[in-house]
């Protein structure tokens, strides 16, 4: 199966697109301002979204949705069951799964962009549902565009796991397509939406580029060496395959999110994954990383 990488960058991206959230924070939602002592507790199997931003509030039709104020830890029925959908920034997703009752984590679904199997291994949840999400929210309550390619026409969003089918009636429930994967199949589709978002954030950050698209038309030979240097490095270090042609899927999503802007952000969760493999495994992208922090255009400092 042919797959490719969106986040929302999302694009709907799920880090980029969602509000910040504190789940430290307690609070009480409008619908909810009860005393601790008469507190509904939620359904048992009443479906969870955390995250009141574009992608949050997208998917929450008929869902219990705890914004940036709400307990997680008095929020979520620890005896209940379904899906908890994240949809926040990554740099909360620690606090969000330490808050959650251990016995609902199993339950937590992740919708964020980069690399996430480090975390997900250091919270004993790598197993758990991921996705993929090729879709476009220019604005909280704005109509979402789908992922939809030339190349291709089936959709590019993706998910793996027990709550997978979910995420896919969730979506289809709104006209957007969602494919349900196997973890074999998820992986590369995964790395692909990484090497995307890694390539023309840096090559458009690295060229003073406006857009994605004036990155891909611009300076598409470098794109391009880039894209087939960070497929190499990957498919040596994690043994995997790639469906043949990353190259022409990955500037085929550039068309249809053409005037997305670019930065580099979230490196602990993106191009340190590519950084870290070596300027052997990866000399063109860490080269250019390298340049644009020499030029002050990253807002971090290199390790």
């Amino acid at each position: 199966m042919k797959l490719s990488i969106i986040s929302t960058i999302t694009m709907a991206f799920a880090s980029s697109s969602a509000e910040a959230f504190s789940p430290s924070t307690s609070y009480h939602s409008t619908a909810a301002k009860k005393s601790s002592s008469t507190r509904t507790q939620l359904s048992a199997t009443e479906t969870i979204v955390i995250g009141g931003g574009r992608i949050g509030s997208l998917i929450s039709n008929d869902a219990k949705l705890l914004g940036r104020d709400d307990s997680i830890s008095e929020s979520i029925d620890a005896n209940g069951e379904g899906p908890i959908f994240i949809a926040t920034r990554n740099d909360v997703l620690g606090s969000i799964v330490d808050d959650c009752p251990p016995s609902r984590r199993k339950d937590l679904v992740f919708l964020q962009n980069g690399y996430l199997d480090n975390f997900l291994e250091s919270k004993g949840l790598l197993s758990n549902t991921q996705a993929l999400l090729y879709l476009s929210v220019p604005a909280k309550g704005v109509e979402p565009v789908d992922g939809i390619t030339s190349v291709n026409p089936e959709g590019l969003t993706a998910a793996t796991g027990e709550h997978a089918q979910a995420l896919a009636d969730r979506l289809g429930a709104l006209g957007l397509k969602c494919k349900v994967v196997s973890p074999e199949e998820y992986r590369p589709a995964m790395f692909e939406k990484m090497i995307w978002i890694a390539t023309y954030m840096l090559v458009g950050t690295a060229k003073d580029c406006a857009s994605v698209g004036q990155a891909g038309s611009d300076h598409k030979a470098l794109v391009e060496d880039i894209i087939s240097e960070l497929v190499s490095a990957v498919s040596a270090k994690e043994g995997i395959s790639f469906p043949d042609g990353s190259i022409a899927r990955l500037a085929a999503y550039t068309d249809v999110v053409a005037d997305f802007p670019c930065g580099v952000k979230e490196f602990e969760w993106r191009n340190q994954y590519f950084y870290d493999l070596g300027d052997e495994s990866c000399p063109l992208h860490n080269d250019l990383l390298k340049q644009c922090a020499a030029a002050g255009k990253l807002g971090f400092e290199l390790p």
